[in-house]
């Protein structure tokens, strides 16, 4: 016969202790249901724990979608790395669980053979426990019916879900084909831009070319005014300029002034001449004009009208740098001045 005192130590030891209980309970042939309704238990709260693994995720993907613009390939990457590390967290949990079970195992075999030894001191408990058995299936009986009924609305709130979790890839997949036909519009955009300013680096690429000519003309100028190059070669240089810019065919006049109209003595007297719509217009082309230039140039025509019989329409000096006194010059005497070389 047991005494009070280890009678309430065995019932302490069957509550607290729940691999002693689960021995006792495998001696009464009832450890397979202990071990099902355990199983149950377990799975209730592996779903409960899936359920907030699926929210968690749900809401993982919503934040992903909303920067998908800007994160799709670093969110890819991420999701890689995530099931690699994944993977390895369940190869280690596999083997944690595998020692874990053969330790049980271990802890098991040693138990049945204390409970072996226990139940030949504790026969007379045994009813006892039976009644309090029985009484914890009726309890675990009516967890489980809750359990149940949990379950079934679990599943209706994941289907709800899914449900709106599809609407919400639908709206996505509107918001991404819209997305798509901005920046092909914004591409075209883009396009028209780049040509226009690849048409404006042009003009700019002719505006420099012509700023540099004219750069090059001023010091040339000046250097046939110091010396440098010769006023002739200043002069053919010029020519073919004046010919693009005004669109005149320019020929050479070549004649003797025998009676030294030009100068005051006989010499030769070269003149340009174009003509234009059938008009006459006498050029001349210098590195600098002074007021002695400006009036040789209109003894030289008077010369040619002379000559040919008739007076030119036009008398046009060509120079880049010209003596305020000989602009006025020329300006009474009705000859036009073009600096603009």
């Amino acid at each position: 016969m047991l005494s009070s005192e280890e009678k309430l130590r065995f019932l302490k030891t069957l509550e607290e202790d729940i691999e002693f209980r689960y021995a006792v309970a495998g001696y009464l042939g009832l450890s397979e249901i202990l071990r099902r309704l355990d199983s149950l238990v377990e799975e209730q709260t592996r779903l409960r724990e899936e359920q907030i693994k699926i929210w968690s995720e749900i809401a993982r993907i919503w934040e992903e979608i909303k920067a998908l613009r800007e994160e799709q390939t670093r969110l890819r990457q991420d999701m890689i790395e995530g099931f690699r590390r994944h993977d390895e967290e369940l190869a280690k949990l596999r083997e944690d669980m595998v020692a874990g079970f053969k330790r049980h195992d271990e802890e098991i075999a040693k138990l049945r053979e204390d409970m072996i030894a226990g139940f030949r001191r504790h026969d007379e408990e045994l009813a006892k426990l039976r009644q309090d058995m029985m009484e914890g299936f009726r309890r675990h009986d009516e967890i489980l019916a809750m359990h149940a009924q949990e379950i079934a609305k679990l599943r209706e709130d994941m289907v709800a879900g899914f449900k709106r979790h599809d609407e919400i890839l639908a709206m996505h997949a509107q918001e991404i084909a819209k997305l798509r036909q901005d920046m092909m519009e914004g591409f075209r955009r883009h396009d028209e831009e780049f040509a226009r300013i690849w048409v404006e680096i042009k003009a700019l690429r002719e505006d420099m070319r012509d700023g540099f000519d004219s750069m090059r003309r001023h010091i040339d100028a000046l250097g046939a005014r110091w010396g440098m190059i010769s006023e002739e070669a200043f002069r053919e240089g010029i020519r073919g300029l004046v010919e693009k810019d005004l669109g005149f065919k320019i020929e050479k006049w070549v004649r003797s002034d025998d009676r030294g109209i030009v100068y005051g003595y006989p010499s030769q007297v070269d003149i340009d001449v174009a003509v234009h719509d059938d008009k006459v217009i006498l050029i001349e082309v210098k590195s600098h004009i002074r007021r002695g230039d400006v009036y040789e140039f209109k003894r030289k025509s008077e010369f040619y009208s002379i000559v040919e019989g008739r007076k030119p329409d036009r008398l046009m000096m060509v120079t880049p740098y010209a003596d305020e006194e000989a602009r006025r010059i020329a300006e009474e005497l009705g000859i036009e001045v073009y600096t603009s070389i």
